[in-house]
């Protein structure tokens, strides 16, 4: 009977909660209890085949995630791994412990910026976060037969340390604040952000106005997606009547940030990477540092006249970790909001980090944020755009895009479709953790911003029609 339950169980895995880099679905309908006690074991085995004897596991608010704690922790200590339990932390806390703390590997039980019933998994193996053919090891382990280890097996112990004070101070320790003092509006959006941001903040001596800090898995005053303009609102409005020097917004798990100028007006990641490359670059000449395709062509000019040398990348957090690792790139960063720090840092995305670092250049000068910005020539673009498309057609629906457009134009294909046109480009990639398309356009001008966009989004229409 228990053979075929577990059988029962594989066979109504979903399969797409398998991401490109993490395992992520909607709880209670793609991970179950039993859907996750599968996984735990799964996991636990890679961990095991790959010689990760420790692993620290960390969660955020989530209603499920102390649950998914349980069984991960079951589940590794009957492959015989010892666990390291680290609490409700933000992501960027458990990736710290795994570069700071003798372990062998992590995991970070969270949701992100998705919708208060989703939950997943982002796996570290050493310092490496899991990504691509790892995780499809893992999604194959799952749905074997029999997904523990051969032989006996030592049940492993569970150990519970304190870790915020040291990341904390760590944090603080890498901020070297210029002699200006700021006022910042710090907005949690009820995600973990402000369990670390807050506490970093108020020891370098930032006078902050705080929205939404405490963690609520209800996410009752906005989303914590600091990319969708309307979740920025609270922000903005704050900012302006409270004569900030900056706002200062974060996801769900803590590693994505979003930045408001003393005006009101949204830094997007790619101004914010213009702004944070260049103190880079004056610190540390001819540095590597890595955009993904949906940034600013202006941003990859901008280091290539500051005298870095710039990399265009896919999106995804783990795709950019590696590709940082391989390069040896001092600063890299997504229009999503993270933003990988190997200056001063270890590579991993922090947003708390990152905002330590933005308050530091501001502490440094008497101008304003939206001036030290105001030299970038003047682009007109799109937000993030997101249509809906199936995981199982997304893919081909990008594949036909490109054909299409390969016939008359340029077409970047590093992740997604990066189309050029004579006076800007549009791009059409498939979403990694949600079935939809991201586009996002840029031109030179209003109207020739309006052209590209009826002209790719017609395609994208068509494409997504011919495939249903």
């Amino acid at each position: 009977f228990a053979s075929l339950m577990f059988y029962s169980i594989i066979n109504s895995m979903n399969q797409n909660i398998f991401r490109e880099y993490d395992i992520r679905g909607i709880v209670g309908r793609e991970l179950t209890d039993e859907t996750v006690e599968t996984l735990a074991v799964a996991i636990g085995t890679f961990f095991v085949d790959n010689g990760a004897k420790r692993i620290a596991i960390g969660y955020d608010a989530r209603k499920s995630s102390p649950v998914f704690c349980d069984l991960l922790t079951k589940g590794f200590n009957e492959c015989g791994i010892d666990v390291v339990l680290i609490g409700m932390v933000p992501t960027p806390v458990l990736y710290h412990t795994v570069f700071t703390k003798p372990v062998d590997g992590g995991v970070m039980i969270t949701g992100s910026h998705n919708p208060p019933d989703h939950n997943g998994f982002k796996i570290c193996l050493g310092e490496s976060t899991l990504f691509g053919s790892q995780i499809q090891e893992i999604k194959e382990i799952a749905l074997r037969a029999d997904t523990r280890p051969l032989g006996h097996v030592e049940i492993g112990t569970i150990e519970t340390i304190e870790v915020l004070d040291d990341y904390i101070e760590d944090i603080v320790s890498k901020i070297n604040l210029g002699p200006r003092k700021l006022k910042a509006v710090i907005d949690g959006g009820n995600g973990m952000g402000g369990v670390t941001a807050v506490p970093v903040y108020e020891r370098l001596g930032i006078e902050m106005i705080k929205l939404f800090i405490e963690p609520d898995s209800d996410f009752p005053n906005h989303h914590p997606d600091p990319t969708v303009t309307e979740n920025l609102q609270d922000t903005i409005k704050v900012v302006r009547e409270s004569s900030a020097d900056i706002g200062i917004a974060f996801d769900g798990d803590g590693d994505r940030i979003g930045v408001v100028d003393e005006n009101g007006r949204i830094i997007w990641g790619d101004e914010l990477m213009v702004l944070l490359s260049r103190s880079v670059l004056a610190e540390r000449p001819g540095s590597t540092i890595i955009a993904e395709v949906k940034c600013s062509q202006n941003l990859f000019e901008d280091i290539a006249k500051y005298g870095g040398t710039p990399i265009m990348w896919k999106a995804g957090h783990s795709l950019i970790k590696a590709k940082m690792k391989e390069t040896g790139a001092a600063l890299a960063g997504e229009m999503s909001g993270h933003i990988f720090f190997a200056d001063r840092f270890y590579g991993f995305d922090d947003a708390t980090y990152a905002g330590a670092r933005v308050l530091e250049i501001l502490s440094k000068t008497d101008k304003k944020l939206s001036e030290l910005l105001a030299d970038l020539p003047e682009t007109f673009s799109t937000p993030e755009i997101r249509t809906d498309c199936s995981d199982e057609t997304k893919f081909a629906v990008v594949e036909k895009i490109a054909e299409h457009f390969a016939k008359t134009n340029e077409v970047i294909t590093i992740d997604g479709a990066r189309i050029l046109f004579e006076h800007g480009w549009g791009l059409v990639r498939p979403s990694n953790t949600q079935a939809i398309l991201v586009s996002r356009f840029e031109a030179d001008s209003a109207e020739h911003l309006a052209e590209i966009r009826e002209i790719v989004e017609s395609k994208v229409e068509e494409s997504i029609a011919s495939i249903r």
